[in-house]
């Protein structure tokens, strides 16, 4: 029995039951900061896209359908004109009065939502029914300050904050070393604009998730190509994951679909003579996914992304602020290349100069953007970092024309906020530049090491240290 006992110790201090130790820490560290971030800083659903995705899960949740309550002029102009190219293909009488104009709203009695797409409010739908989630009746409360369902849906986002936590450590012990995985995750949970993200009621932290695990996939299937050390049908199968998570990604924010160009091609820039089947499958399966929603959007809009796919219109010299969701007679005749063209130079700018160097709300995303000029000797790291590059340059294009006046109106937490998204992957790398920097400081001064290393934490998570120190915010917004 003692030896027994003492080997039961040794596997908990030096075995294999010391890993879970440290992950069970690691753990409930991650879940001490969520309590204690929505003790000092929640503040209700404090962004009109949070509560907008709030209302349309309530809607799915209480059996009307994928309706809206939110409608938008703009979006009752598609449904109309829609309506009227069916009845004239249909050789039907020509209807002149917009009230016979009237989509029919079917059984639910509602208006059909055309601006979000449909993973995360039917997310949220189904945590509200799994909760049983009612709305309390605020009138016989005193001293109302925190509304439950917002504070669930914080939750919520805070569980996929703590997922999203693992996906890194995990991702980042494959690609370099353990120590490299606990700094990323430390770097991820003290940058506090995470944290607001997650009581933002916005689908970000989701979206970090689908971008994390498509990358993870991606790990796999570089080497696994290289080596030639798995089978057809395994390979195939990676591919095709990387195909979904990117469709997932597309129907949580229409804008990621875009990241199907980066992953496809590359794809077809991996060695072997397999290449062009699976960037082919990884197509597929995206298509596969995307499409029933597309069609569905088409059917009603005439438009496949809705009212979203209108937003590279929006804030040009043509439709300013948000006067084209405001409008029921839209004319686009006026429009330019040099609208556009105008649209991208000025917000890109802006991006570039402001965004991208503070990417993520840390500035571990200087690491990242210095360790750029060091290659790795290791072929898969040199390949996930330039393609990391090609979603980061892409997603800058893609945020510089899609840019509307939520930019200005909620800064810096809004959906069109895409670069933060690839922040789990920035951290990653710019933590391992900074472990090699670390070395060299650890070799040639080794009473230094844990300074340094301490300061390095500090500094990383003194932004939500800061947040954390009184005075708090009223959570009344």
């Amino acid at each position: 029995m003692p030896f027994r006992l003492q080997e039961f110790i040794h596997k908990f201090e030096e075995g294999v039951g010391s890993r879970y130790l440290k992950l069970l820490l690691g753990f409930f560290i991650i879940v001490g900061a969520a309590v204690a971030y929505d003790l000092a800083a929640f503040r209700n659903l404090a962004t009109r896209e949070g509560m907008d995705a709030a209302q349309l899960a309530w809607n799915i949740s209480q059996g009307r359908g994928y309706t809206t309550y939110f409608i938008r002029p703009f979006s009752i102009h598609l449904l109309q004109k829609k309506l009227l190219e069916s009845q004239v293909n249909r050789a039907q009488p020509a209807v002149t009065n917009s009230a016979a104009l009237e989509p029919d709203p079917g059984p639910n009695g509602g208006h059909p939502d055309l601006a979000n797409p449909p993973v995360y409010p039917l997310l949220l739908a189904g945590f509200f029914k799994a909760l049983q989630l009612r709305h309390p009746d605020l009138a016989v409360q005193q001293g109302f300050r925190i509304y439950a369902p917002d504070l669930w849906i914080g939750i919520l986002n805070q569980a996929l904050l703590v997922l999203l936590a693992g996906l890194v450590f995990f991702l980042a012990r494959s690609l370099f070393d353990e120590p490299v995985a606990w700094a990323s995750v430390f770097a991820l949970i003290g940058a506090e604009l995470l944290w607001r993200f997650s009581l933002s009621g916005l689908s970000t932290i989701l979206l970090m998730v689908f971008f994390s695990g498509l990358v993870a996939v991606l790990a796999r299937l570089e080497p696994a190509i290289r080596e030639a050390n798995q089978s057809q049908g395994k390979l195939v199968l990676l591919a095709a994951a990387a195909g979904v998570l990117t469709a997932l990604a597309g129907l949580t924010r229409y804008s990621f679909a875009w990241l199907i160009v980066p992953v496809v091609l590359w794809l077809t820039s991996l060695a072997g003579p397999k290449r062009a089947t699976l960037a082919m499958t990884a197509l597929a399966a995206f298509v596969v996914i995307m499409a029933p929603w597309l069609i569905r959007n088409y059917a009603l809009s005439g438009a496949p992304f809705g009212t979203a796919g209108f937003a590279v219109f929006e804030n040009t010299s043509q439709f300013s602020e948000d006067q084209l969701e405001r409008s029921l007679n839209v004319d686009f005749s006026a429009m330019t290349s040099a609208d556009f063209w105008q649209k991208l130079v000025g917000n890109g700018r802006e991006i570039l100069q402001n965004d991208l160097p503070r990417l993520g709300g840390s500035w571990i995303s200087a690491f990242f953007l210095v360790g750029l000029l060091v290659p790795f000797r290791n072929l898969t790291l040199n390949r996930l970092r330039w393609f990391l590059v090609f979603c980061l340059l892409l997603l800058v294009i893609v945020q510089a024309l899609g840019r509307t006046g939520l930019t200005t109106a909620e800064s810096p937490v809004h959906s069109e906020n895409l670069l933060v998204v690839l922040t789990p992957l920035v951290f990653i790398f710019g933590v391992s530049f900074f472990f090699t920097l670390f070395a060299q400081i650890a070799g040639q001064f080794p009473a230094l090491r844990f300074t340094v290393l301490g300061v390095f934490y500090l500094v990383a998570c003194l932004p939500l240290l800061l947040t954390l120190w009184p005075p708090y915010p009223s959570p009344l917004v």
